[in-house]
């Protein structure tokens, strides 16, 4: 898929977030907030030229990983890959129905593009680091990029794989932290404090920049900074700061929409916010 302008990949963000809407909507559960803050991450990866796939190939060997650590926000991942083309939309109706592919947190082997089976929090960054060593042992190159979430980071999994992955020199393993602030239970900030973030990062030796993860232009400029970094040998986290529920403003001043889906009644108030956004 060729890369989009900027003002498609704005509009891309908010099909993403219909999609999402709809999703979760139909299914009467899932992670709407959790999902509306990653998604022009998601867009720039997919659709902004950052991320090497072929949908019509989905384990071409030289092709970039993505992997979802955040596994619930699995109707992200979803909709950013249909849209890819890796399947049809229809297959979105389908989330959280028994037997159906499309389950509520990423299952690999079920649905074309998915890299890994996350959900179980904290193990998404040394999935991505196994996915860096494999390559190193089979001679190649592809970057693999992981999208954390903040309260997945008082995993003490993650940190083992921050360790490891700085003693490794994994220069091509690249995190992005949906640093929004919340986890289900309340602020990130009550529940166990992150902060000072970034030198926690520094301190395991890993190279870290800091953005607005909701502006496209920025998220898509450090992901070339990123890669003319590579070479260093030193592993990346981009620490996007975001804001749960992105898009919709009642659910970005409810953290509980974490894990609960809109009533029809709010989604048609957040489907009209999210056109009026056009």
């Amino acid at each position: 898929m060729g890369k989009l302008s900027y003002t498609e990949l704005l509009e891309k963000a908010r099909e993403l977030r219909l999609e999402i809407l709809e999703m979760t909507t139909r299914a009467g559960s899932g992670h709407p907030s959790s999902s509306w803050s990653s998604v022009e991450i998601v867009t720039a990866l997919y659709f902004g030229g950052v991320l090497k796939f072929n949908s019509k190939e989905p384990l071409w060997d030289e092709r970039d990983r993505f992997i979802m650590s955040k596994g619930h926000a699995a109707p992200l991942l979803y909709a950013a890959l249909a849209h890819a083309g890796y399947f049809s939309k229809d297959e979105l109706k389908r989330l959280r129905e028994v037997d159906s592919p499309v389950q509520g947190h990423p299952i690999q082997g079920m649905m074309p593009g998915v890299e890994a089976t996350t959900g179980s929090l904290g193990q998404g960054l040394s999935l991505g680091l196994g996915h860096v060593l494999g390559g190193r042992l089979a001679g190649k190159n592809y970057h693999v990029y992981v999208l954390l979430g903040d309260g997945e980071c008082e995993a003490g999994q993650i940190w083992e794989a921050a360790m490891a992955a700085a003693h490794f020199k994994a220069g091509n393993l690249v995190a992005i932290l949906d640093y929004n602030k919340y986890q289900e239970t309340g602020p990130i900030s009550r529940e166990i404090a992150l902060e000072p973030l970034a030198d926690k990062w520094k301190s395991f030796g890993w190279t870290v920049h800091e953005l607005n993860g909701h502006d496209i232009e920025e998220v898509l400029d450090t992901f070339q900074l990123v890669k003319q970094l590579e070479a260093t040998g030193k592993p990346q986290i981009i620490i996007a700061h975001t804001i749960k529920g992105k898009g919709v403003s009642f659910v970005e001043a409810d953290f509980t929409f974490h894990g609960r889906a809109l009533t029809p009644e709010q989604a048609e108030l957040a489907r009209e916010e999210l056109n009026a956004a056009r």
